[in-house]
């Protein structure tokens, strides 16, 4: 899945490697280290605007790939976030991907 991460005032395309209600991990260029908190933006195929997570803390960092954790996740961007897992999982199950 297609991902934009904000650290600070630029933007950096990166590609969603896992996906939970909790957080994710990406595979991107951006500097980052344990702590620093980046803006996630999420491109969902068949939506017009992508999911914004405001607040994602860098928890973990290996090898051009980091881990974060969403942080403060208003209850609208968590059901879609919620809905777009279980479609995942859904396709996944089908041996549609």
């Amino acid at each position: 899945m297609q991902g934009f991460l904000s650290g600070n005032s630029h933007e950096i395309e990166a590609v969603t490697l896992d996906l939970s209600v909790g957080g994710a991990r990406f595979d991107c260029d951006i500097e980052v280290y344990p702590g620093k908190v980046i803006r996630v933006r999420l491109i969902i195929p068949g939506v017009e605007e992508p999911l914004s997570i405001e607040a994602a803390r860098v928890q973990w960092v290996e090898e051009g790939t980091f881990g974060v954790s969403f942080q403060n996740v208003r209850p609208a961007e968590l059901d879609e976030l919620e809905q777009l897992i279980d479609e995942c999982e859904e396709a996944e199950g089908s041996g549609h991907a």
